[in-house]
């Protein structure tokens, strides 16, 4: 037994008294008990990775339970079975005989494991099929039965793709063609090579440095865009970057990333850093760069984020460049934190910002995609028993859920490439920074996925800031938002809902790409692509899959539209860079960027 949860007991077993044989069963407190009950979560937590067993088995009971009363839906079911069965057996026949019978199941367009054309050939082709009739008939068997819970559901559905996807026959060995070629044709050497790269992996996870990951060094390959750490609290250090250019823009921009992941996903290396490329636009740029919290963080809230972060780089900010307003912008989570820092701010007559900018960020949490599969009441309980715990979500527990989202790319694929092909992946800045991982507060994150995700009280009229509730309708400063196509982690609809909680003006783009790689989209980026559209402050409400029909088509990157978009909302006349930090005021330069906060572990 570990020594938090001891600790734990020991507080439990101190509130009944602590005594060997007490004369008299002493009168114990309600906490007592739930204290025991959380600590045996916790216990529970620790061997399931923060995944509630609970969670999961009441969604397969309520698919089964009305699968059993509903003939109907078996009858369809047992039909389609024997139909499947039947064209599967038809087109092995075929085959026998022809080599051109068309296949009669297909992959998704997106699914990319059986595109080699080894798989076209005798009996992998009968692996293949028979592997996507059964994919297929489970995705119609775990529909939503009449009467059952709809996230219940889409959790089964999910779950049961990802256990089938576990033994496809693209995941194992003897029956993968690409792989049998391979150990044939290297008489195992892929193997032995494959090994070697698992018990690489297997040390760099036990001693990873503070550098990053994929060989990539912060402040040399990543986050390099020279600046300073300019101010430093507990929560959060503040980046000012350097001028590129003799002149630059009166109002400056301070971004907001999430805490989720370390900042620099938005300072790459030089050629697609989106820090860099402002800065070059002529643009006067600061960085929230968070601080990785410890256990003894434990108790920092949701709103500490909000006044220790958005609202303390505000007043750092406006005392370098007193009387200018800012352009603030915020990615993914600190996105959803600026909407409320902004709604806040319009609520006390604060106007200090010019516009503001929702890089693949929620505001409304009813429609969240695939994440909130992972996210019911059971779920959040666990969870949080798990965090009172430890202090904090730790780094691969969170890692662990965005990896089952995509398990084919992110696990599988690797799995295939590196220990069965014996192949290293080319890392990437992207893959570096994906590995450089960070924790989240215990009562933050609990506040965050009661509040936000499970009862949605900012778009609900609920969510309240020093006692008194927001509303997003109350922002005035323009908005520049951007979701992207394929996002597992904000789905642009999600994000696109912006539209129907606020009044004023937004330019809204569709980029495609992921929650990642659609916002890392610099110019000269093959194959990008946007949806641009605007709406003016008397427009009426239009779906998102209207806006689509309607909003214009580009190719390339939407950077330089963002950025067009900033300099039209700033004062015409471009101004002096302003100094380094506010001596004058007590904000001199501490360190060189990127600071120290992002090299923690």
């Amino acid at each position: 037994m570990n020594g938090p949860v001891k600790k734990r007991i020991a507080a439990a077993h101190r509130q009944i008294g602590g005594r060997a044989s007490p004369p008299l069963m002493p009168a114990m407190r309600p906490q007592t008990f739930e204290t025991l009950d959380r600590v045996a979560q916790a216990t529970a937590a620790r061997f399931t990775q923060g995944v509630s067993p609970h969670a999961q088995m009441s969604a397969w009971i309520d698919w089964a339970s009305h699968l059993a009363q509903a003939p109907g839906r078996q009858l369809e079911l047992a039909i389609d079975a024997a139909s499947s069965a039947a064209r599967l057996v038809h087109f092995s026949m075929h085959n026998l005989v022809s080599d051109k019978a068309p296949r009669p199941f297909q992959p998704e367009p997106a699914d990319r494991r059986f595109s080699d054309p080894a798989w076209g050939t005798f009996p992998y082709l009968f692996f293949e099929q028979a592997f996507l009739a059964q994919s297929q008939w489970w995705a119609k068997a775990t529909r939503e039965v009449r009467g059952m819970r709809p996230n219940n559901a889409a959790r089964v559905s999910f779950l049961a793709q990802k256990y089938l996807d576990a033994f496809s026959p693209s995941n194992l060995p003897w029956l993968n063609p690409v792989v049998m070629d391979r150990t044939q044709r290297e008489a195992g050497a892929n193997l032995l090579r494959g090994f070697q790269h698992f018990i690489e992996d297997s040390l760099d996870a036990a001693t990873q440095s503070a550098n990053g990951g994929a060989g990539y060094v912060i402040g040399e390959d990543v986050a390099a865009t020279p600046g300073e750490v300019i101010y430093r609290n507990h929560l959060m250090e503040l980046i000012q970057y350097q001028p590129a250019t003799e002149s630059v823009c009166a109002e400056p921009i301070l971004i907001i990333p999430a805490w989720i992941m370390k900042y620099y996903v938005l300072d790459l290396a030089a050629h697609h850093s989106l820090v860099r490329y402002l800065v070059e636009r002529g643009f006067t740029v600061f960085m929230i760069s968070w601080r990785n919290p410890t256990e003894e963080d434990r108790d920092i809230s949701l709103d500490d984020y909000r006044t220790k972060g958005v609202m303390e780089a505000l007043d750092v900010v406006n005392a370098v460049l007193p009387g200018r307003k800012i352009h603030a912008a915020g990615y993914c989570l600190g996105g959803t934190l600026l909407s409320i820092a902004t709604a806040t701010m319009a609520r006390d007559g604060d106007d200090r910002l010019s516009s503001i900018t929702l890089l693949a960020s929620q505001t409304d949490f009813s429609e969240p995609g695939d994440l909130m599969l992972f996210v019911d009441a059971a779920q959040v309980a666990f969870l949080e028993d798990m965090m009172w715990d430890q202090g904090y979500l730790d780094t691969y527990q969170m890692a662990g859920v965005f990896m089952a989202l995509r398990s084919n790319e992110l696990f599988w694929a690797r799995v295939i490439g590196e220990y069965l092909l014996g192949e290293r992946e080319h890392p990437t800045d992207l893959m570096a920074w994906s590995e450089d991982q960070t924790r989240m507060p215990y009562r933050m994150h609990s506040q965050y996925l009661r509040g936000l995700f499970l009862e949605n009280r900012l778009t609900a009229g609920r969510y309240a800031v020093n006692d008194e509730v927001i509303a997003l309708k109350d922002i005035g400063a323009p908005m520049f938002v951007v979701g992207t196509e394929s996002d597992h982690i904000s789905p642009w609809r999600s994000v696109y809902k912006a539209h129907l909680f606020t009044d004023n003006e937004m330019t809204f783009v569709l980029t495609n790409g992921g929650h990642n790689a659609g916002i890392v989209s610099e110019p000269g980026h093959p194959g990008r692509r946007y949806h641009l559209g605007v709406r003016a402050r008397s427009d009426r409400y239009v779906s998102a899959e209207r806006w689509r029909e309607r909003a214009r088509l580009f190719e390339g990157s939407w950077w330089p539209v963002w950025a067009g978009w900033l300099e039209r909302s700033s004062a015409p006349q471009r101004v002096a860079p302003p100094p380094m930090g506010a001596p004058e005021k007590g904000f001199v330069p501490l360190e060189p960027a990127p600071g120290s906060y992002v090299r923690q572990k």
